[in-house]
């Protein structure tokens, strides 16, 4: 069975932990490992990771960063930390609000055959007979509009890039995480564009899968506003600039 470590970067999710479900998952799953990344929080959030350290100290750890740097920071270090923590055969990271239930990553080691093949799996919010995905009508069509520019960016026939639920293969994490990202929100059109560059688009199609899932909530609270879509032709320039062939 592989290894896997979900990194959890939280900031101000006191409200939205459900510390019982990582717990019970925890408990049920001897493969999976929790790293909750404390993004400086100003309300309890450390406290309950702290907790749920203390009760499962071999399977839960916790990076405190001190201050305030981002998701895409605190999710980047995260997922270097936990390359340092133990050694596993991937990592990834789920949203805090568990939008995506945590059981979906053993749906992901099912639909993708074990992993072996694959350096990236992306979780994707598929619409479609047989699946549960509860997302607002707006975000949705915005997201429609979002994944077609990035396919013409990135020259990659992608499904949907922003869903908060991804495992990657450890061993490229410190290669493809070294440096700080460009965007503070869609870095994870960056993670692609690295991979990418690195080892070229027919190698990149045939090592990423993308996942329809069985089940997605939107989770009230989310930090991600629409306005920030509206920024995205910018820092999308951006990372079309920095990994342009």
């Amino acid at each position: 069975m592989q290894k896997i470590c979900l990194v959890i970067p939280c900031y101000n999710e006191a409200e939205r932990l459900d510390r019982i479900s990582i717990e019970a998952f925890t408990e049920q799953n001897p493969f999976i490992f929790f790293l909750g990344v404390n993004d400086g929080s100003n309300d309890e959030t450390i406290d309950i990771w702290m907790e749920l350290s203390k009760n499962h100290p071999s399977k839960i750890s916790v990076l405190n960063l001190l201050q305030n740097r981002g998701k895409a920071e605190s999710v980047r270090l995260g997922l270097l930390h936990a390359v340092n923590w133990q050694q596993f055969d991937y990592i990834g990271y789920f949203d805090a609000d568990l939008a995506t239930p945590l059981e979906e990553v053993k749906w992901f080691l099912y639909f993708s055959g074990g992993l072996l093949q694959h350096s990236l799996i992306m979780g994707s919010r598929l619409a479609r007979l047989g699946s549960k995905i509860n997302r607002k009508i707006m975000r949705h069509y915005m997201g429609r509009i979002f994944a077609t520019f990035i396919s013409i960016i990135l020259d990659l026939r992608v499904y949907d890039t922003q869903c908060g639920a991804k495992l990657i293969k450890a061993e490229i994490i410190p290669s493809i995480f070294e440096k700080p990202f460009i965007s503070k929100w869609f870095f994870d059109v960056e993670i692609l564009a690295r991979i990418k560059k690195k080892i070229g688009k027919d190698n990149t199609v045939k090592q990423i899968l993308e996942v329809p899932l069985r089940t997605w909530n939107d989770i009230h609270g989310s930090k991600l506003k629409l306005i920030d879509f509206f920024k995205a032709p910018y820092d999308l320039w951006r990372i079309w600039l920095t990994y342009k062939s």
